[in-house]
C-alpha cells in the first residue's frame, strides 16, 4: 500500500461533494479524480492508481457486480449515504451518514489500510415458501461441434411439459444461446441478463422472475440467453445458482449448457467464461451427456466424459445422437466406449433423422410438436431415463 491513500470520488451530483473534498485532501490522502458517473469511475479504477473509491449511495448503476469489479482492480468502495444494509451485502465496506460526512476522512483511511476484500456473493433473493416443492435441474452438456445440445434440452422440456409437469428451460451458454431462435421467441431483452441484473440487485423474487421468462405454451416457459457472446462477463460468478434456485420453484429446470467445463481462471483471467457451464454442470440433479455419433464426435464425447467426471457427482445419463447403420460400428461398441469413462445410468441413442429436425428449426417448434417419429420415440426413452426415475447406483440400461 502507498504512504498516502488514493481516492476516487463519485458522487452523482450530491450537494456533499465539495466538503468530501476538502476533508479527503490532505491527511495521508489524496483525490485523484471526480468520476462524472459509474462507467468513469470503473475505468478510472482499472488504471490500478487507486486504493478507495467514494460513492453516493444512491450512485446510478451501483451493485454488486459494480464493487466486484472495483475489487478486482484492489479498489474498496466507501459509500455516502443510502441504505447501509443494503450496500453493505453488495460488499461496500463502510457506510458514512451524510449527516456525519466528518467521519469520512478518518473511514476513507481506515478502508485504505484494509487487506483486500473477497468479492461480494450474489445477494439472496427473498426466502421461498418453505412448503414449496423444489424442482429438479437436469443439465444438457456436451462437446464443441453441435453434437445437439440444444435440441435435445427443447426436447426434454417440452416433452415434460406436454405431460402436463411444469417446466422450465433455461439457456446458459456463454457463447450466445440458441434456445429463443429455436424455438421463434422474440425477446427484446435477454431473460438471463435481466435476471441476472436482478440477482445483482437482492431484488430476483419470485414475481420479477415470473417478468423475466417467456411462456411457450402449457406448462412450457423460457428464460432466454445471452443475445450475443460477448455479453457472458455480465453474468457473474454465482448468478446462475441464484436464477436456477427461483426456476426450481416453478417446476423442473432444464439447463442448455456450453461445450467446455475449463475454467479460464487457471490461465490467469480474472473471470471464466465458462462458469455459467461450470455452475450449470455442479449445481445440477441430473447430467445429460449428448455427443454426435459420427468419430470425431465420440472422440469429443470421450473428453467431455472425463471432464463431467471430474466436475459432478449427480447421475449421468448419455446421448449418442445422429447414429445410423452407415456408420459401420454397433451400439455395443459406443456403449463399452462411454463405461471405461463414466458408469452412466443410461446410454441412448437418437437416429439421424434431418426431416423432423428441419421441420422443427424452420417451424420453430420442439421436435415433440411434431408428432410421432422414430426421432421423438427416442426422445422419450432418453426423457424416461433421465427426468422420470434417474438413479445413480443403478446398472445402466442400454436403449436398443
Amino acid at each position: 500500500m502507498a504512504d498516502r491513500v488514493a481516492v476516487l470520488l463519485a458522487a452523482g451530483g450530491e450537494s456533499w461533494e465539495a466538503a468530501a473534498l476538502r476533508l479527503l485532501d490532505g491527511d495521508g490522502m489524496v483525490v485523484l479524480k471526480r468520476c462524472v458517473d459509474l462507467a468513469d469511475l470503473l475505468a478510472s479504477a482499472a488504471t490500478g492508481q487507486a486504493d478507495v473509491a467514494v460513492v453516493s449511495g444512491d450512485l446510478g448503476g451501483l451493485d454488486a457486480d459494480a464493487v466486484m469489479q472495483l475489487l478486482r482492480d484492489d479498489v474498496r468502495c466507501v459509500a455516502v449515504g443510502g441504505d447501509a444494509d443494503a450496500l453493505a451485502r453488495i460488499g461496500v465496506v463502510a457506510v458514512v451518514a451524510a449527516a456525519q460526512l466528518s467521519d469520512l476522512s478518518e473511514t476513507v483511511s481506515s478502508a485504505g489500510a484494509r487487506a483486500l476484500v473477497v468479492d461480494p456473493d450474489p445477494l439472496p433473493a427473498p426466502s421461498p415458501d418453505p412448503v414449496t416443492a423444489r424442482g429438479r435441474v437436469i443439465a444438457v452438456h456436451g462437446p464443441a461441434g453441435a453434437p445437439g445440445r440444444t435440441t435435445l434440452a427443447i426436447g426434454l422440456a417440452a416433452e415434460h411439459a406436454q405431460r402436463g409437469h411444469p417446466s422450465v428451460l433455461v439457456d446458459a451458454d456463454p457463447h450466445g444461446g440458441a434456445v429463443a431462435q429455436h424455438l421463434g421467441v422474440l425477446d427484446e431483452v435477454s431473460g438471463l441478463l435481466a435476471a441476472a441484473r436482478l440477482v445483482n440487485a437482492g431484488s430476483l423474487d419470485t414475481e420479477s422472475f415470473a417478468r423475466c421468462r417467456r411462456v411457450v405454451s402449457d406448462h412450457f416457459e423460457v428464460l432466454t440467453g445471452l443475445p450475443r457472446p460477448d455479453r457472458w462477463v455480465e453474468a457473474r460468478p454465482g448468478v446462475l445458482d441464484a436464477v436456477l434456485d427461483r426456476a426450481a420453484e416453478v417446476g423442473d429446470v432444464v439447463v442448455d449448457t456450453g461445450f467446455s467445463l475449463e475454467d479460464d481462471a487457471d490461465l490467469g483471467r480474472p473471470l471464466s467464461r465458462n462458469q455459467l457451464t461450470l455452475d450449470a454442470v455442479a449445481g445440477a440433479d441430473q447430467v445429460v451427456v449428448v455427443g454426435s455419433a459420427e468419430p470425431t464426435g465420440l472422440a469429443r464425447l470421450a473428453r467431455t466424459l472425463v471432464e463431467i467426471r471430474d466436475s459432478t457427482g449427480a447421475p449421468v445419463t448419455v446421448v449418442v445422437n445422429r447414429m445410423r447403420d452407415s456408420l459401420g460400428w454397433g451400439r455395443r461398441d459406443i456403449v463399452g466406449m462411454v463405461e471405461g469413462y463414466v458408469r452412466p445410468t443410461g446410454v441412448h441413442f437418437l437416429p439421424e433423422d434431418r426431416s423432423t429436425t428441419d421441420k422443427a428449426l424452420v417451424g420453430g417448434r420442439s421436435v415433440v410438436e411434431l408428432g410421432d417419429s422414430a426421432l421423438r420415440k427416442a426422445l422419450s426413452e432418453v426423457y424416461d431415463a433421465a427426468l422420470v426415475a434417474p438413479s445413480a447406483h443403478s446398472a445402466p440400461p442400454i436403449s436398443r
